[in-house]
């Protein structure tokens, strides 16, 4: 059986062993994926999870909701998404409706 010291040894050269073949195949693979990059025409982007614009139009965002509630006294509006403002909370929503 071998000794402690026999062990030690042997692992540390399966170590060494193993970081080199990484080294090696790390340079294989990554000349790979290049390769499959350039022959599929993939991005960085499309790498990191970003969306492609290949072929349709750029992501603008959404659009814009149309105002269906405006303050009379201030002209403020609000779309009736998300949280009510402080001058229509707690009141009829029907008499601050645009094109009432």
């Amino acid at each position: 059986m071998p000794s402690y010291k026999e062990l030690l040894a042997q692992r540390e050269s399966l170590e060494r062993q193993i970081e080199e073949a990484k080294s090696r195949e790390y340079a294989e693979v990554l000349n790979e994926i290049k390769q499959k990059m350039a022959d599929y025409g993939i991005t960085l982007q499309e790498l990191a999870g970003g969306r492609s614009t290949k072929g349709a139009k750029a992501s603008r965002g959404r659009p814009g909701v149309a105002p269906k509630y405006r303050d009379p006294e201030s002209g403020s509006t609000w779309s009736g998404r998300g949280k009510p403002p402080k001058w229509i909370a707690g009141q009829d929503r029907d008499n601050f409706l645009i094109g009432k």
